[in-house]
């Protein structure tokens, strides 16, 4: 898989987590009770979630209250309430950060640049995946833990909500997304030659061993006598004209 297809699947994937975590956030069903008189007919439902709580008979009428105070929450719900927030906030801060560092972008010139970039995004997306997923154990092991207790009344044991699995959900797929992204490395070494990079650099040569050529006069032999310009180019010695021959008659 190339960088692009990486990048884009990283960001996919961690989009679908960052919507989870947004939909655990807001829906009231971290806790469910439900309680039974002495039929089997449900007598009403109870959701227990950060913001508010909600009942429902079982004619299918609800009634929603909204969690204004926070000290009437759980311990752990109050916690919850933090985590997720902030979990939100570095979730959407890494997904914006991605898109900064996308290869198919222009934002920045450098390759190396744009792998750090999103190298940090996948970063604070496993911040995020790690922040939803202590709240939703932490909420789901005290639910257990009160619905195992044998002094809780029958009418106020709690079951794990929609929320919780979602969370989980969503807490994986920020974490599958994060690794992606987190593994998109800069380039080691810069691509001489090819389109984008650089040239190779030019290094001057400066001979073997680093000496410098030396000149110095040339050594002439004694016997040798330098050109006058005052010679001439007829030979030295005369030459007899040739003789003259008779007409002859050719039959």
């Amino acid at each position: 898989m190339g960088r692009i297809g990486k990048e884009v699947a990283g960001q996919l994937i961690s989009f679908i987590g960052f919507v989870g975590v947004a939909v655990t956030t807001g829906i009231p069903m971290w806790r469910v009770t439900s309680f039974i008189g002495a039929n089997i007919v449900t007598g009403q439902v109870i959701w227990d979630g950060l913001w508010m709580n909600c009942v429902m008979q079982s004619t299918g009428q609800m009634q929603c209250r909204l969690n204004e105070s926070l000290q009437s929450l759980a311990r752990d719900l109050q916690a919850s309430r933090a985590l997720v927030i902030i979990s939100l906030i570095f979730g959407f801060i890494g997904f914006l950060i991605t898109f900064i560092g996308a290869k198919c972008t222009s934002s920045l010139k450098k390759d190396s640049s744009k792998a750090k970039v999103v190298i940090l995004g996948g970063c604070l997306i496993l911040v995020s995946a790690l922040l939803i997923v202590i709240p939703v154990t932490w909420s789901a092991v005290i639910t257990i833990t009160d619905f195992q207790n044998p002094l809780t009344i029958g009418s106020q044991k709690r079951e794990l909500g929609a929320a919780i699995y979602i969370g989980w959900a969503a807490a994986a797929f920020l974490l599958i997304g994060g690794i992606i992204l987190t593994t998109s490395c800069p380039p080691q070494k810069n691509g001489y030659g090819y389109p984008g990079y650089a040239p190779a650099p030019m290094y001057p040569y400066g001979g073997p061993g680093g000496n410098q050529p030396v000149y110095g006069p040339m050594y002439a032999p004694a016997s040798s006598q330098p050109y006058t310009g005052t010679g001439t180019y007829l030979p030295s010695k005369p030459y007899a004209a040739p003789t003259a021959y008779s007409a002859r008659q050719y039959l």
